[in-house]
């Protein structure tokens, strides 16, 4: 009886989505244009992103102008090793990929999240497949309940989906609401970040020996990857390499 109904259900599926489609059809994440699939770019917009490509600095990622040699530091992480293991990052932050990380974080705009997913995985590349699980930066609770969801959980999610990995949101805690790192120095975020990330006793087991992936929308300096590299490893974690979906450049290390 099952198998008699499947081709009936599978058509009533697909006249469903043509009928979505038809009222509310797919528009591109970055301009709103109409396009054939949803959750995409046109390929105007996909033009002008700037994906991070090697050369980089072997440890925090970094984009070199030229190619300086297969294991080479940039001179920030050469000064004060950071506690990642390795931090890649898949977008350059600029005008093309503002929009999108904007519209996830403070519009709902959850579609892109499977392509930014895949995007986080080409970046990622041999670091993923060494790993054991992923969690994601975490917010701070009253943040959590004002926004009603962390971006960073979201992308987390299907890239450990993605990658058939343990996704580990509950391991890492906010213990302080931090203000607002916009505008303020590196060391000023270090400082703002210190002691704001704990991993609680009861999540210990979890993360003990294991090779940790952490997810975040954009690495700016550094810092609060940092202060969550550092609660995972005094947690008993192996190593934590940082995922991000974009990076700011601004000058080079």
């Amino acid at each position: 009886m099952v198998e008699k109904l499947r081709p009936l259900l599978a058509s009533g599926l697909a006249l469903t989505a043509l009928a979505t489609d038809l009222l509310l059809p797919p528009r591109c994440l970055g301009c709103g244009t109409v396009i054939r699939r949803g959750g995409a770019l046109c390929a105007e917009c996909w033009s002008g992103l700037r994906f991070i490509t090697p050369p980089l600095c072997i440890v925090c990622g970094f984009p070199f102008a030229q190619d300086e040699g297969e294991v080479v530091l940039c001179a920030e992480c050469m000064a004060s090793p950071p506690a990642f293991t390795r931090a890649r990052a898949a977008l350059v932050y600029d005008a093309a990929s503002r929009p999108l990380i904007l519209d996830l974080k403070h519009r709902d705009r959850h579609e892109g999240v499977a392509a930014f997913a895949g995007w986080l995985r080409l970046a990622g590349g041999a670091e993923l497949a060494q790993a054991d699980a992923v969690l994601p930066v975490p917010l701070h609770r009253w943040r959590l309940l004002r926004r009603r969801f962390n971006q960073s959980a979201l992308l987390a999610r299907a890239l450990a989906r993605d990658c058939h990995l343990d996704f580990l949101p509950q391991v890492l805690v906010r213990t302080r609401a931090t203000p607002s790192q916009g505008g303020l120095s590196g060391r000023q975020r270090r400082l703002n970040m210190r002691g704001a990330f704990a991993v609680p006793e009861p999540q210990r087991a979890r993360i003990e020996g294991r090779r940790l992936v952490l997810v975040d929308d954009v690495y700016t300096t550094g810092a609060t990857v940092g202060a969550c590299a550092r609660a995972l490893l005094r947690g008993g974690a192996e190593s934590v390499v940082v995922l991000t979906l974009a990076r700011v450049l601004r000058t080079t290390p």
